[in-house]
C-alpha cells in the first residue's frame, strides 16, 4: 500500500485534535485540470461563485501548472496553488491538508469530472466541511472501486451527461444543478470584467503557438515555414512558447530565420494582452489556443481528433465566431490521447493526416483584407 495511504487517517485523527476558527465559512471549489482547462474553467467561474452566501469568501484550489491561468478569473476570488506532485511526500501532504482544514469551509465543491482519490479528493475530505458536492465522475478501471466508495463522503453527486460531452456544458450543467437554476452555457469568451488589457502593435501580428507537451499533436515546421509565406506581406509573425520548448524541438528554430518571424517567450499572464491585439493566432489545441479563443482573437487551431466531443472542436452552442477548427475525422476519434495506431513521423495519425491546402486557405482566408 502507498505510504500516503498509511498515514491519512492518523493526518486525520490529528487535524480533528487541532482547533480551527468558529463557524464554518466559505466556498472551496477544486479544479484540478491543466492549463486550458483553467481557461475554460473561468468562463464559468462566475457562476459558481453565486454558490458563497452573503459576505462568503470563494477559494479556489488549483494545480500549480494551472494557476499560471488565475489572471483571468475575477478579482475577489483567493487562488491556492498546490504542487499535486508532491503531494505524495508526507510532510508536504500534512502541510497542506492542515491548512485546507483550519479555513474550516462551510462548502468544499470538486468541479472536475476526472478525479484522483489520492489527490484532489483526498484534499477535499481533509477539509472536513459540513457541506461537499462533486460530479459523477469519470470512469477510471484503475481507481473506480476506490471512487465508488468515496461516493458516501460526498453530501451531493450530480450525474453530468454521458461519459463523453463537452467541458464547458458538462460544467454549466453542474453549475445549475447546484444553484437549482436552468442557464445556457456561456460561449468561449471571457466577460470583459475577465479580459486583461490589449497591448498595442506595431504592425499586423500573426502569433503561432506549435508547441505541446504531447508531441505527437504537432504539425511539421513545414507546415507552419508555408503558413508564414501566405500571409500578407510586412505582417510579423510571433513563435509563442517557452524558450525550453526551442530546444526540445530543434527542427522549429529555422522559422525563426524567416523574415518578420521573431520568438516570444512571454508568460501567458503577458502573452494575453498582446494576443487581444493579434491578427491572427494559430495554434496546436492546447492552452494558447484556448487562451486565445475566450480572449476573441481570431484563432485558427490545428487540432488533433483525439479530443472530438470533449474539448476540441468545442460544442456547437459554446463556439465563438471567432474561432476555427480543423481537424482530419477518424472513427477513432475521441480516444483523449490514447491512440492505438502507430505514429506518422513522430505524430498522431489524424494530426499528419491534415490537409496542407486546407490550412493555407484557411489562413489567407482569414487574413484577407488585411494591411
Amino acid at each position: 500500500m502507498k505510504l500516503h495511504r498509511l498515514i491519512d487517517p492518523l493526518l486525520a485523527v490529528e487535524r480533528r485534535l487541532s482547533p480551527r476558527r468558529g463557524e464554518a465559512s466559505g466556498v472551496l471549489l477544486l479544479s484540478a485540470g491543466g492549463l486550458g482547462d483553467t481557461v475554460l474553467f473561468s468562463l464559468l467561474l462566475p457562476r459558481f461563485l453565486r454558490l458563497a452566501r452573503p459576505g462568503e469568501e470563494v477559494t479556489v484550489l488549483l494545480r500549480s501548472d494551472g494557476a499560471k491561468m488565475s489572471f483571468l478569473f475575477p478579482k475577489q476570488v483567493k487562488v491556492v496553488a498546490v504542487d499535486f506532485a508532491k503531494l505524495r511526500q508526507p510532510g508536504h501532504r500534512r502541510r497542506i491538508m492542515a491548512e485546507l482544514y483550519r479555513a474550516h469551509f462551510r462548502l468544499v465543491v470538486s468541479t472536475d469530472y476526472l478525479r484522483h482519490p489520492d489527490l484532489d479528493e483526498a484534499l477535499a475530505f481533509a477539509c472536513a466541511a459540513p457541506e461537499r458536492a462533486a460530479m459523477a465522475p469519470r470512469p477510471w478501471p484503475k481507481h473506480d472501486r476506490r471512487l465508488t466508495a468515496h461516493a458516501r463522503r460526498w453530501g451531493k453527486v450530480v450525474e453530468c451527461g454521458p461519459v463523453r460531452r463537452d467541458k464547458v456544458l458538462r460544467w454549466a450543467a453542474f453549475a445549475d444543478a447546484l444553484l437549482g437554476e436552468a442557464e445556457p452555457a456561456p460561449v468561449v469568451t471571457l466577460r470583459p470584467d475577465q479580459m486583461p488589457e490589449a497591448v498595442a502593435l506595431d504592425r499586423p501580428t500573426v502569433f503561432i503557438q506549435p508547441f505541446s507537451a504531447v508531441k505527437a499533436k504537432q504539425s511539421p515546421p513545414g507546415l507552419y515555414a508555408d503558413i508564414i509565406k501566405a500571409l500578407p506581406e510586412g505582417w510579423e509573425v510571433r513563435i509563442a512558447g517557452h524558450p525550453s520548448d526551442l530546444d526540445k524541438n530543434p527542427d522549429y528554430r529555422p522559422l525563426l530565420a524567416l523574415p518578420g518571424v521573431s520568438f516570444e517567450p512571454a508568460p501567458f499572464a503577458q502573452l494575453a494582452g498582446l494576443l487581444r491585439s493579434a491578427r491572427l493566432v494559430i495554434s496546436v489545441d492546447t492552452a494558447c489556443m484556448h487562451l486565445a479563443a475566450a480572449l476573441g482573437a481570431p484563432t485558427l487551431c490545428l487540432a488533433s481528433a483525439a479530443y472530438v466531443g470533449e474539448i476540441v472542436p468545442y460544442a456547437a452552442e459554446v463556439t465563438p465566431a471567432s474561432l476555427k477548427v480543423l481537424y482530419h475525422p477518424m472513427d477513432c476519434q475521441g480516444c483523449l490521447g490514447d491512440c492505438r495506431f502507430p505514429a506518422v513521423e513522430s505524430m498522431y495519425p489524424c494530426v499528419a493526416a491534415l490537409d496542407r491546402a486546407e490550412v493555407i486557405r484557411t489562413v489567407v482566408a482569414m487574413t484577407e483584407g488585411g494591411s
